[in-house]
């Protein structure tokens, strides 16, 4: 329950106005002045109720109050709105999508205008969208074109004449009683209370503080105050030699802290910090939230940083880093998501950080970096993963092993969060660290290992291919062989190489059960499950994955096994899949259980669906350059759409799939798109539906493969040979792609456009954005979600060097 908000009814009266008639309000007021209390009143009314009685807007508060960046605020912000980035979106980007066609008000408390930059990109960002509203708390005002300001002062003090009534009289009463001081008697001690509310200045936060001081000691024995920093002080001079102490170094923090973090920085018992803490929070030098954290509003903050002494700062450093050592895992492989260190993640980030920039401390940093990171990893925290590795190596070399590790780690965190390949260059970095470790040819070989999975996740195959046996090379030991191996496995059942997969599969498996390195066992028998399904056997494809899935449960290795399970949803329909949140995982593991979902779908016959789920996993891979799990989801769109008789985005589906299938070496998934497109060309009377039947017949004979899925829905009889020029040897050929093509389009002499370098479905999005369609509406009239035309556009911006929805509409009208 919020506390009142007294004397501010003209204000409050002022900000409702404002927020209706602005989509950017700035409440301004200087430190302890009630612009939070305010906006917290005037955002819970906005969000009860619309103006027409209706439920009102969603309502995301960010605390910025310790935020010193932009990506910083940002990231808030979409954490605020419950939205994430896609890989290799910007955060600028995300935010404004986020925003765009919701009814939603989004507070950034306590935002420091001018140290963030924040002001041009919330006007960029509002200007590209149409319901969002932003209300900023702050001291100073942005000076944007859409920015409204409200300005809150000082409550009103009774001047030396006027009766001693009013809000300023009302708080301050209000809060002796709280803190436990006697009946104030205003007719025998007014010339003390107007003594000290003269010297707050109205400020609600100093009359806070001077009415505490008064409860303790009296009021003839408080001292009045002319600024903020002269009550924190008399506070800090009142409060026991402990608690002085934690006020100082509290101070020094810019995060909240749970009462173990508190402990360590005390150095006392979790019993006597409880204590100390509870003095502050009754003298209103500190707050505690819902969840037993601590915290100080900024004002009270800057001041006690300034009391701070240099002992303090040794303690606070070195008690974060005693916390971090004791909460981090023992073993740098071993890290639960529940881990209790997580509710205390930026403590963590504080005490790995500080230990790095100090040449003293910072291979103990390295080693708590880590040691947290198979938590972050296993708890999908991918982006604090990132910036906590990244943050480390960025203040110089560590021991050059947990160097090479940590770059490692952090390049794989990196390739989750901002895309496959965002992680190339920090893995170039654990080759440098390699080279002054112990065994450079082991760290070297490792790094090799992660490089392969990276290109086999893209679908460059051959790449992939080159790295793992780099890496088998470079293993003197045999550390990474059986890691590298089921790279190679995975890479030759992709490319229909089925012998030399089963080859690979058995040289890394142990010919004994092991308790080293299970989820490779398992991912491996997953593999020699596909063989099996391509091949026919679909009764031992299922029954070898249901066993996966069951050992995985009891091995708890939660990856591995549910990719299993997505496999196993595909081959018996009766199967019940266990609960999963969607968005809690990571993009490689993300896409196939949607691309799942997606068939699911198509299979009760929800074509409509199943098409905006399929365009939507699209895109994810292709923003996340995740190759093969794009040939997958175009498979399912081209399949939905021709449910829905769209031949056209049909065809233009199947032929992308054709391109990339052939550039990446991915034979069965290309006939799997010849037979798609032989049943488009069906529909369409055309007479080359055998023909194209015919090439996929090619493809998979010499596999020994055979027809499964929605290829072995259609009843197209093969022709008695491919065209020529389409096959070469057993895989398609390098003209395959425009032969194919030429079957479905013929070439025309319209004139050249701007717009020529998109996608036929992002050219359907940026017809939509010159009507003025928001993106929901655009998904609406599409049948797909509205996260597909968010990445549609993310591409089109990328594509055409713009960042605007103004820009893009004026780009299609010239262009008519």
């Amino acid at each position: 329950m919020l506390s009142p908000c007294l004397g501010r009814d003209d204000v409050r009266r002022a900000l409702h106005e404002a927020l209706e008639e602005s989509r950017w309000v700035s409440v301004v007021g200087p430190p302890g002045s009630g612009k939070t209390l305010l906006v917290r009143h005037v955002a819970a009314e906005t969000a009860a109720t619309s103006t027409d009685g209706s439920a009102g807007a969603a309502l995301a508060w960010v605390d910025a109050r310790t935020l010193h960046s932009l990506d910083d605020v940002l990231a808030a912000a979409l954490e605020g709105l419950g939205s994430e980035t896609a890989p290799g979106d910007s955060l600028v980007g995300a935010v404004g999508r986020a925003l765009d066609g919701r009814d939603c008000l989004l507070v950034l408390d306590g935002l420091d205008l001018d140290a963030t930059g924040a002001g041009p990109v919330l006007q960029t960002m509002l200007e590209s969208t149409t319901d969002a509203r932003v209300v900023v708390t702050a001291l100073t005002t942005a000076g944007e074109p859409l920015e409204t300001v409200v300005r809150v002062g000082p409550l009103p003090v009774p001047a030396q004449r006027a009766p001693l009534e009013g809000p300023a009289v009302d708080l301050f009463l209000r809060r002796i009683r709280a803190a436990g001081g006697q009946q104030v008697d205003l007719a025998v001690q007014a010339h003390e209370v107007r003594r000290l509310l003269g010297a707050t200045g109205g400020l609600p936060l100093l009359i806070e503080q001077v009415a505490v001081q008064s409860a303790l000691v009296g009021l003839a024995n408080a001292m009045s105050t002319v600024s903020l920093d002269q009550a924190v002080d008399s506070a800090h001079d009142l409060l026991d030699e402990a608690s002085a102490t934690a006020l100082r170094r509290i101070g020094l923090l810019d995060f909240r802290i749970g009462l173990g973090v508190l402990a360590r920085v005390l150095d006392v018992p979790a019993s006597e910090a409880a204590e100390i803490a509870g003095n502050l929070v009754r003298r209103s030098l500190l707050e505690v939230d819902g969840r037993g954290q601590f915290d100080m509003l900024s004002p009270i903050r800057g001041r006690a940083r300034a009391l701070a002494r240099p002992e303090d700062r040794e303690a606070v450093a070195s008690g974060l880093l005693t916390w971090a050592q004791a909460h981090a895992p023992a073993h740098d492989n071993y890290g639960a998501a529940d881990a209790e260190w997580l509710r205390d993640l930026p403590a963590m980030r504080h005490a790995v950080l500080t230990a790095c920039a100090d040449p003293a401390t910072r291979a103990e940093g390295y080693s708590v970096a880590n040691r947290i990171f198979s938590s972050l990893y296993t708890s999908m925290r991918a982006r604090e993963a990132v910036e906590i590795l990244e943050g480390a190596l960025a203040f110089g070399d560590g021991p050059p092993t947990l160097g090479a590790q940590i770059a490692r780690r952090a390049g794989i965190a990196a390739s989750e969060m901002r895309g496959t390949y965002e992680g190339l260059w920090l893995l170039d970095r654990a080759d440098q660290h390699a080279s002054s470790a112990p065994c450079p040819e082991e760290q070297l070989a490792k790094t090799a290992s992660i490089r392969a999975e990276m290109h086999l996740d893209a679908g460059d195959l051959a790449s992939a291919e080159a790295e793992a046996r780099r890496a088998l090379s470079l293993d003197p030991e045999g550390s990474i062989s059986r890691q590298a191996t089921r790279t190679l496995a995975d890479v030759y059942a992709s490319q229909g190489r089925f012998a030399e997969a089963t080859q690979a599969a058995a040289d890394a498996m142990p010919a004994r059960t092991t308790g080293d390195e299970r989820w490779i066992d398992l991912s491996l028998r997953t593999v020699l499950a596909r063989i099996a399904l391509e091949q026919g056997r679909t009764a031992e494809a299922i029954a070898g994955t249901r066993a996966v899935v069951v050992e995985a449960r009891d091995l708890a290795e939660d990856r591995v096994g549910l990719l299993a399970e997505t496999l196993l949803r595909a081959l018996d329909p009766t199967y019940e899949p266990t609960e999963v949140v969607r968005e809690t995982l990571p993009w490689a593991v993300r896409l196939p259980v949607l691309a799942q979902d997606g068939r699911d779908l198509l299979l009760r016959g929800e074509s409509r669906q199943a098409a905006g789920l399929a365009a939507d996993v699209v895109a994810l891979a292709d923003s996340a350059r995740l190759g093969r799990d794009g040939v997958e989801a175009r498979l399912l769109l081209g399949r939905a759409l021709l449910d829905l008789g769209d031949l056209d985005q049909a065809t233009t589906t199947y032929l992308t799939a054709l391109e990339h299938c052939r550039s990446m070496r991915l034979p069965l998934r290309a006939a799997d798109v010849l037979d798609g497109l032989a049943a488009v060309a069906r529909a369409r009377e055309l007479p080359e539906a055998r023909s194209l039947a015919a090439a996929a017949f090619a493809l998979r004979t010499p596999r020994m493969a055979v027809r499964w899925g929605y290829s072995a829905v259609d009843d197209i009889v093969p022709a008695s040979r491919p065209p020529e020029g389409w096959i070469e040897g057993s895989d398609l050929s390098a003209r395959a792609v425009p032969l194919v093509t030429a079957v479905f389009h013929r070439p025309t002499s319209a004139q050249p456009s701007v717009l020529d370098a998109l996608t036929a479905a992002e050219r359907q999005v940026a017809e939509r954005v010159a009507h003025g369609l928001t993106s929901r509406q655009i998904a609406e009239e599409l049948f797909v979600s509205p996260r597909t035309v968010d990445a549609h556009l993310t591409h089109i911006y990328r594509k055409l060097d713009i960042n605007t929805r103004a820009r893009l509409a004026a780009l299609v009208v010239d262009s008519r």
